[in-house]
């Protein structure tokens, strides 16, 4: 209580003032001015800094020296759980005083306008932000940069390809701004253009110390079907497929395994586009040097086929070294096939050596040398006359190409297909793949060609027709086809004839039809263009030339003779006339 003694009240304190609560001798204006004079101005979506001055759990108070306070949620700085009271904090104004007079702020959107500033920054001057990755999302990541939610696509994780997207959650990272669409507020980063940029620098780098024909170790970073991708430290080198082995190699898995290191050498480089071409098989010797020095032209060799193509096929007579078999040598036969009609990849085959170039490293083949060639004994398996069986191969205009077996082809010209018979096309006469009896008729060795006969292996019917068709003759024969000129006329012991129109003519004054079987007396024969000429009318009728012949009457004892000597060779047409010319003669006695 001592204490309280020694306290001095104020001499100048005005009590009346206290007690009424009033500012006598203060004007209005006067007390607005000072308020004016020592609060800040503030407008509606202005960022100013404030000091908070009170935090509970749902709550933050800032005073930003305006006439009131403003009230924040406390969710707004939950990414800040170190706030304290006291701390400087950036707000926007969203409203300077609402309906209750209330100073409405936001930290959220104060953050929200900054950060779109420093984005904007960062991507116009290439600068590198942190930012924080919150979550997975579809394609990529959700990272927190400035308080903005950004967008990390998973091909802008790394340079490497990522599969497990969960292990970046909750890092903190660098990142570049790559993209900005202003209109959604959309913002993209990449962790990768970071890295890219660093390997770009190792890249030129290494490829300024780069020599061809140096040898260097590398990691394989990736397989495909066309080569193998090598990690030198920093710049990818491509080893092609053919590069892999001196063999033949289908699938690269065969020769190296992921993250496998190996020694390559490089073969060729491009300083502009940073592509760089390695080679593995030219660190050991290319097997044709290693290939026998006494391999000559003649020699049998064995080997593997492993390339099939229409044209022929190639085989691996050592590991490296192939050789071609042509279609034209997998058989004596003149008629080129596909190779596929003799081999298959992974046939085991043994061939001739037809050619050895070592320079060039080419060596071709054949496999029809280990078998005779037919044409060598030709005379003596199929000698002039000979009788065989052929298949039809394919035709011509001028005859049909047979083959008596692999190798030995014949042709049967369509002049000796038929002693009778006019083929117009041989394709009338057989058909492709159909057999053929045949006989040899003439070998022409240098040009592996056989003459052959079909017709041959019957004797001429001509020789008979000879004797048999005499001119004067009469025979039964079917109408077989009618033509402008005339019919040809099928006769019943084989021939066959022609009859112009006016020879087919009936007795009842009608023309002959296709089909119809009638008798026909030979008007001419020759043997050597093997042409007969027909008539029907003169079975029935006497030649225009001879009508007197035929009116004029006769002793009766000429009567008998005559008649006797044209039966023997005359139609029944002839022997009515003659009937006739009889019963005149007896009526007039």
């Amino acid at each position: 209580m001592s204490n309280l003694k020694n306290i001095q009240p104020l001499e100048d304190f005005n009590w009346e003032e206290f007690e009424n609560g009033s500012t006598a001798g203060v004007s209005h204006e006067e007390l607005e001015k000072a308020y004016s004079e020592t609060l800040n101005k503030v407008s509606e979506n202005q960022v100013v800094d404030g000091t908070v001055i009170h935090i509970d759990k749902k709550e933050v108070v800032v005073n930003i020296s305006y006439k009131s306070d403003g009230i924040i949620p406390a969710s707004e700085f939950r990414y800040n759980p170190e706030l304290k009271v006291g701390d400087k904090v950036e707000v926007l104004v969203e409203n300077p005083e609402d309906k209750k007079g209330q100073l409405q702020l936001s930290h959220k959107k104060a953050r929200l306008t900054k950060s779109w500033d420093l984005v904007n920054q960062a991507l116009d001057e290439d600068q590198v932000i942190n930012g924080y990755v919150k979550c997975r999302t579809k394609g990529g990541m959700i990272v927190d940069v400035f308080g903005i939610e950004a967008f990390l696509p998973g091909s802008q994780i790394d340079v490497h390809p990522i599969r497990d997207y969960d292990q970046f959650v909750g890092k903190t990272m660098d990142f570049k701004v790559v993209k900005i669409n202003q209109e959604f507020k959309n913002v993209v980063v990449s962790h990768k253009a970071l890295i890219e940029a660093e390997l770009e620098q190792q890249k030129r780098e290494i490829i300024s110390k780069l020599e061809k024909g140096q040898i260097l170790e590398g990691t394989v970073k990736n397989i495909t079907s066309y080569g193998v991708f090598v990690d030198l430290g920093g710049v990818d080198g491509l080893i092609h497929i053919t590069d892999l082995s001196w063999g033949r190699v289908s699938d690269p898995h065969e020769v190296v395994t992921l993250d496998q290191k190996i020694n390559v050498v490089i073969i060729d480089f491009d300083n502009d586009k940073k592509r760089i071409a390695l080679g593995l098989k030219q660190l050991t010797p290319h097997p044709w040097d290693a290939l026998d020095a006494n391999l000559q032209k003649g020699d049998k060799i064995k080997g593997k086929v492993v390339v099939i193509a229409d044209y022929g096929a190639f085989v691996e007579v050592a590991p490296g070294v192939e050789g071609l078999i042509h279609v034209s040598e997998m058989s004596w036969s003149q008629h080129l096939r596909s190779a596929q009609d003799f081999l298959k990849v992974g046939d085991d085959v043994e061939a001739v050596i037809l050619t050895l170039d070592r320079e060039e490293r080419k060596m071709s083949l054949g496999i029809k040398q280990l078998k005779e060639d037919p044409w060598e004994a030709i005379e003596v398996k199929y000698p002039v006359g000979s009788k065989h069986t052929a298949k039809v191969r394919n035709f011509t205009n001028f005859g049909i190409f047979v083959e008596l077996e692999e190798g030995v082809d014949g042709l049967i010209h369509i002049s000796d297909l038929s002693w009778t018979k006019k083929v117009k096309h041989p394709s009338e006469f057989t058909q492709a793949g159909a057999e053929i009896d045949v006989v040899v008729l003439e070998i022409d060795k240098e040009n592996r060609r056989l003459s052959l006969g079909h017709k041959q292996l019957e004797d001429n019917p001509w020789d008979t027709y000879e004797t048999l068709y005499t001119p004067g003759s009469v025979h039964t024969g079917v109408v077989a086809d009618i033509m402008e000129r005339g019919a040809v006329i099928t006769l019943n012991e084989g021939g066959e004839g022609f009859a112009t129109p006016k020879h087919l003519v009936k007795e009842d004054g009608s023309q002959a039809q296709k089909g119809d079987t009638l008798d026909f007396k030979v008007i001419e024969f020759v043997k050597e263009t093997k042409r007969i000429i027909l008539s029907h009318s003169r079975t029935f009728e006497e030649p225009a030339e001879e009508p007197k012949k035929v009116r004029k009457p006769r002793p009766a004892k000429e009567a008998a003779p005559t008649i006797q000597n044209v039966s023997g060779g005359t139609s029944l047409g002839d022997l009515d006339a003659l009937a006739a010319l009889k019963a005149q003669m007896e009526g007039g006695k």
